[in-house]
């Protein structure tokens, strides 16, 4: 229960302890012909009497105006990490009154298209999951005025028009680079994923200058055109073919686990190698998979949760949005490394 003799300002906070909602749920109290239930607003409005609430008016405006829907663009669903993601953003969202409009890109074209379609139904948001989205998308996002907010999500975007929520890629990288150094690995290959210089991570170019301040030398590496286990595989079947076994690297560091999942069945089922013993294998996202038995797989584990409330707390304002690109995770080390 509020204690009603306090001297500070009753906020819609209070009403909504009260009430035994969320606060989004009390602004929608006060919206008309918002997406609440009778009962529901009967508990508001009864706790907004009770407390002597009275919702500023520029704010009532201002929510009046808000759809409280959000678009989930996501283009590269091979990637079993972008089922994981969505999982807790959806049941973020959901908690904290926001509806969403999940739509599947299936390339630049349909994603400008999906982003004009959401601009249609007044989208508070659009946030962008995916590898696929670069200038000519982003151009097309900026222009459908309606997008109040373009968000892209667990990736970097040097966009001065987007905000980006996503982990620190370099500092994450350090930490795994750190990792493989100490290990005393000294034939790296790095298994990078699609290059894209508007939504873009800083894996492989943090991973390459720590190895050459350390090493003096470059490492190897090559790119995949999507976080495809599949596409992984075969481009690590290409690239080892193509190299005698004395030049095989002792480590894959690759980009994401998607990447490491394919590249860790190469290795074994065209090349009969082991590992660790014979090549390591490294991650980065701690999918549910990496856990599995028949990968076990050395990872840097996001923290998807605080993602997911960072997304919250920028769709209800804007505040010090630098730190919104600085989340922090933590390396899981198990057997692959």
């Amino acid at each position: 229960m509020v204690d009603k003799s306090t001297s500070h300002s009753v906020t819609a906070d209070d009403v909504a302890e009260l009430a035994g909602v969320s606060r989004w749920t009390v602004n929608r109290a006060f919206k008309t012909n918002a997406s609440i239930s009778a009962s529901a607003r009967t508990r508001v409005m009864a706790a907004a009497k009770e407390l002597g609430y009275a919702p500023d008016l520029l704010a009532s405006s201002l929510a009046s105006d808000r759809s409280n829907l959000v678009a989930l663009l996501v283009d590269d669903f091979a990637n079993p990490h972008k089922l994981v993601m969505l999982e807790t953003l959806t049941n973020v969202l959901r908690q904290n009154g926001w509806d969403t409009l999940l739509v599947n890109t299936l390339n630049s074209e349909d994603a400008s298209s999906a982003l004009l379609t959401a601009s249609q139904r007044r989208v508070d948001a659009a946030v962008l999951i995916g590898v696929q989205f670069d200038d000519k998308i982003l151009q097309t996002a900026l222009v459908a005025k309606r997008i109040r907010k373009l968000i892209l999500f667990a990736r970097y975007s040097d966009n001065a028009n987007t905000i980006s929520i996503c982990c620190d890629d370099q500092k994450a990288m350090e930490t795994i680079g750190a990792y493989v150094l100490k290990q005393g690995y000294q034939k790296p290959l790095f298994v990078a994923g699609p290059q894209h210089t508007s939504a873009h991570v800083l894996r492989w170019e943090t991973f390459q200058a720590q190895w050459r301040q350390s090493k003096g030398n470059n490492p190897e590496h090559l790119v995949v055109g999507s976080y495809d286990p599949q596409q992984a595989y075969d481009r690590v079947v290409h690239h080892l073919k193509s190299l005698p076994r004395a030049d095989f690297p002792d480590v894959l560091v690759c980009e994401n686990d998607a990447l490491a999942m394919g590249a860790s069945d190469a290795v074994r089922y065209e090349f009969g190698l082991r590992i660790p013993d014979d090549v390591a294998i490294t991650g980065f996202d701690d999918t549910p998979y990496a856990a599995n038995p028949n990968y076990d797989l050395t990872t840097y584990a996001q923290p998807i949760k605080a993602l997911a409330n960072g997304l919250i707390e920028v769709l209800s304002g804007e505040p010090n949005l630098a730190r919104y690109s600085a989340f922090q995770g933590k390396i899981v080390a198990r057997t692959s490394a």
